[in-house]
C-alpha cells in the first residue's frame, strides 16, 4: 500500500505549479499562507486580463525538515499570477507603496458555467477579489531560498 506523499518528501528546488481546479487551488493557497509583500507588488493588466503579486513566501514544505534539523527557517520570493481575470475589486487594501500585506488564504466562489469569483484574503480583513473565467493561476519562485528575518515560523492562535 502506498504512502500518501509528505512535505518532507519535496524536492528542494524551487516551486512551479499550476492551479485549475478547487484541489489545486487549496494546495497553492496553503503554500502562500502567511506570505508578505508590499502593495507596491501587486500588479493588474486589465488588457491582458492578469493579476500578479510577488511575495516573500515562507517555504511550508521546508518547514518540518527545517525544525527537525534546528535550522532556520526560509522564505523565498514567488510570483503569483492569475490569469482570465474579468474584473478586480479591493475592499480593505491600502495600496500605498509603504502598507506591508500578509496573504492569509485564497479561496474560490463558483459561479456559472465555470466562471468564479477568487478571493486573497490578507491580515486585518482586506481582501482582493478577482472575477474570472475559470479557476488559472501560477506560483512560481522565483528566487533562492533565504533566512527568515523573524526566525520563527508563523503561527496563528486558536
Amino acid at each position: 500500500m502506498a504512502e500518501d506523499a509528505r512535505f518532507s518528501d519535496a524536492d528542494p528546488g524551487p516551486l512551479s505549479l499550476r492551479a485549475e481546479d478547487e484541489g489545486d487551488l487549496r494546495i497553492v493557497s496553503t503554500l502562500v499562507q502567511d506570505a508578505i509583500l508590499p502593495a507596491s507588488e501587486i500588479s493588474y493588466d486589465a488588457k491582458g486580463r492578469r493579476l500578479a503579486l510577488l511575495l516573500n513566501r515562507f517555504r511550508w514544505e521546508d518547514a518540518e525538515r527545517a525544525r527537525a534539523e534546528g535550522r532556520e527557517y526560509e522564505r523565498v520570493r514567488a510570483l503569483l499570477v492569475v490569469n482570465d481575470v474579468m474584473a478586480l475589486h479591493g475592499d480593505g487594501i491600502d495600496r500605498d507603496a509603504d502598507t506591508v500585506l500578509e496573504l492569509l488564504a485564497l479561496a474560490w466562489q463558483p459561479g456559472a458555467d465555470g466562471t468564479g469569483r477568487l478571493s486573497l484574503d490578507f491580515a486585518g480583513d482586506g481582501t482582493l477579489t478577482a472575477d474570472v473565467e475559470c479557476i488559472n493561476l501560477d506560483l512560481r519562485d522565483v528566487t533562492r531560498p533565504y533566512r527568515a528575518v523573524s526566525g520563527k515560523a508563523p503561527s496563528h492562535p486558536d
